[in-house]
């Protein structure tokens, strides 16, 4: 609808009537489901560089290869040897390949959060149909999905590997079900994580090194001391129990210890021995706990920034 003004001349009685072209908008009102969708999809390409410049998308692009080509070439080997198995268990493949993907953490949760608190374009966010909630499941959504691509992909080349090289139908699917339930825990937890370190400072560097710190320094911290509580345990001076109880302490360890209680998986603790089923039930109330906290620690900081 027209707005009309009107303005008295100076060169008679006459008034004219001047239309300063405001209307009313009459399209379609999609809300706060498409909006919500809307940062979901673009958080997701984000993560991988998408829509955004080529300087951007050399990392996370570079990263992606480098998780599937050991894949690739344990296929190629598997069909040229004719092999019985495949060199790594579908569930062993993310634990081997750990240090890419706190990489790729650290590299995309700053990127998805830190210039939105940087530059401050949050409350923008909130001044449309979004609302807090909205955000930080998109943003927690987005950086878990892309997570996922990164840590299943190369498992789906493991897999097609296998049936390519003739293995044993029945066995690779169910390997590969249970390397798919344990990258998507995978990807949950360190989204999570990733996110709540980086949401609390703007500059992406400082985010970048504390994500770094906390999923590969825990890593190291936690597997020195399971080794020396191994040998420990092995002079008779100590308990191979307290090995299990360490692994609580780091992300990486937390999902080992799940999957090896709960799928089949071998362990990549020392002696090769994962928490039994009591214990492993600790270590997936833990992975969840942590899961949890880090989504309401994001809803908390949000609510702050937002106002």
């Amino acid at each position: 609808m027209a707005v009309e003004h009107p303005v008295a001349t100076t060169s008679g009685d006459q008034t004219r009537i001047h239309n300063i072209g405001y209307r009313a908008y009459d399209g379609p009102r999609l809300g706060r489901s498409y909006a919500t969708r809307s940062l979901y999809s673009q958080s997701l390409r984000g993560a991988y560089g998408l829509g955004r410049s080529v300087k951007s998308k050399v990392l996370p692009m570079l990263l992606f290869v480098v998780m599937c080509v050991p894949a690739a070439i344990m296929v190629a080997v598997a069909v040229a040897t004719k092999a019985n198995d495949l060199p790594v268990d579908y569930t062993r493949y993310a634990i081997v390949m750990q240090a890419v993907i706190s990489l790729y953490v650290a590299s995309q949760a700053p990127q998805s959060v830190s210039r939105d608190l940087r530059f401050k374009t949050v409350p923008l966010y909130f001044s449309r149909p979004i609302e807090t909630a909205d955000y930080v499941r998109a943003k927690f959504a987005a950086l878990a999905s892309a997570l996922f691509l990164l840590t299943a992909t190369p498992l789906l080349v493991l897999y097609v590997g296998a049936l390519l090289a003739k293995l044993d139908f029945a066995d690779q699917t169910k390997g590969f079900a249970q390397g798919l339930v344990s990258v998507a825990l995978l990807s949950l937890l360190f989204a999570g994580i990733g996110l709540v370190i980086a949401s609390v400072t703007p500059r992406r560097g400082f985010g970048i090194a504390a994500v770094i710190a906390v999923l590969t320094i825990s890593y190291g911290a936690v597997s020195t001391l399971q080794a020396i509580a191994d040998a420990q345990s092995l002079d008779g001076g100590g308990s191979s129990g307290a090995i299990a109880w360490i692994g609580l302490f780091s992300p990486i360890t937390l999902i080992d210890g799940v999957q090896s209680a709960f799928l089949g998986a071998s362990s990549a603790f020392p002696g090769g021995v994962g928490p039994s089923n009591g214990e492993g039930v600790v270590y997936l109330l833990v992975t969840l706990g942590l899961i949890a906290a880090s989504y309401g620690l994001l809803m908390r900081r949000y609510r702050k920034v937002g106002l």
